[in-house]
């Protein structure tokens, strides 16, 4: 069986903010987010064949990382006509027949990695797909076996191309995300750590703490090499910190010990119609091609 991790939040903002005609439910709510989301899976499940999927979703924006550090993403920014449809999708989700995992202290992108790493080596697990184009999971990649699905690109990527588009391997993105910062999720990374820089530092090292304290071991074809280490040893605490926000929690209680529980068996019929009739969308109901009952 092949593992289909969908990362919920992501769908749910693409859905938001693509250059499509907008949805209102049938008592004038903006619903267009959580209809593309719908359709998205729709997609997944009839044609690209998925069988086994679980789907992460932030309950909430904010997570135990904003304790950790004040300027975390929170809810700030994002359009209350956005932030209204969470609980919807998830509705939509669980509707649809799907393993749906809601985040509060954790985030989405914490049950992604815990999914992937409890069930990778799984007897019957040939790969597991987590669908997302976003860098933080490139993380859990492994070889061909874990690797990162863009559905919208139609690209996958597995361990060599994370190497490809962000310089470095899987196991050294957090040190990378540290150092250059993470405008999405709010942290900023070092002065001068640009990602040209910081790939082939890290390419060379791994990990912040192999990088030499004299900047003439490191052999790097880089500019600047003295000012980018004084800046590293200077704000050493910083790096580590925004490295931990960067590192996904891979030992996320998730309520599933096997993989064959995210067998998508179909759509609740009367659950998933009523909703759609909810949404004024009535010719969604007729998409499934597998009903649960």
């Amino acid at each position: 069986m092949q593992l289909h991790l969908v990362d919920a939040t992501y769908e749910l903002f693409r859905a938001f903010y693509a250059p499509r005609p907008g949805a209102l439910s049938r008592d004038g709510r903006d619903v267009g987010a959580v209809v593309g989301l719908m359709y998205t899976l729709l997609t997944l499940l009839r044609d690209e064949g998925a069988t086994h999927v679980g789907c992460a979703a932030d309950h909430v924006i904010r997570s135990f990382r904003n304790e950790l550090y004040g300027g975390y993403k929170t809810e700030a920014g994002v359009p209350e006509e956005l932030l209204a449809q969470f609980p919807l999708a998830e509705r939509a989700m669980e509707a649809l027949g799907l393993v749906v995992w809601p985040m509060v202290e954790f985030e989405a992108d914490d049950a992604l990695a815990t999914a992937a790493a409890r069930w990778a080596d799984a007897p019957g697990v040939e790969r597991v797909l987590i669908c997302t184009p976003d860098k933080d999971l490139a993380q859990c990649v492994r070889g061909e076996r874990v690797v990162l699905r863009d559905r919208r690109r139609d690209r996958t990527i597995d361990a060599d191309g994370v190497v490809e588009k962000w310089g470095v391997g899987p196991a050294s993105i957090p040190d990378y995300l540290a150092l250059i910062g993470d405008a999405a999720d709010g942290f900023p990374g070092l002065p001068g750590w640009g990602a040209r820089s910081t790939s082939a530092v890290l390419a060379r090292f791994g990990h912040l703490e192999a990088i030499p304290a004299n900047a003439g071991e490191w052999h790097v074809d880089v500019r600047s090499s003295a000012t980018l280490n004084a800046t590293l040893r200077d704000r050493w605490s910083e790096a580590l910190l925004y490295r931990r926000l960067a590192t996904l929690v891979a030992d996320v209680p998730l309520p599933q010990s096997d993989p064959a529980e995210l067998r998508w068996r179909g759509a609740r019929r009367a659950e998933f119609t009523a909703l759609c009739e909810e949404l004024g969308q009535p010719r969604l109901a007729e998409r499934p091609h597998l009903w649960r009952d």
